[in-house]
């Protein structure tokens, strides 16, 4: 259960799609939203554990919470962790069969 709390969602952008795709070397990349305290041999565990696939590396970047307004009552969203997990060769994760 504490994996979920870490590992929250993958990350389905236009942008991800393209990493998953021209990953080097023939390794793919896909990218997650972590907890802000989930550190890098952290993530690759998780990621081998849930998925049952090889890591390569992971990559990780704090993002900032963005301003948001509605109305006259302005507010901020939470800052948030994304991880880039570059997989073994030959290794892929579908997140359309799941």
């Amino acid at each position: 259960m504490r994996i979920y709390q870490n590992i929250r969602r993958p990350l389905l952008t236009e942008k991800s799609n393209m990493l998953k795709e021209q990953g080097a070397n023939g390794s793919s990349r896909v990218v997650f939203e972590v907890a802000l305290t989930a550190k890098k041999p952290q993530i690759a565990a998780w990621v081998k554990e849930l998925f049952g696939v090889g890591v390569r590396s992971v990559r990780t970047m704090n993002m900032r919470g963005k301003n948001k307004r509605v109305g006259r009552y302005e507010g901020r969203k939470s800052d948030w962790k994304k991880a880039i997990v570059t997989l073994l060769p030959g290794e892929k994760i579908n997140f359309e069969e799941a």
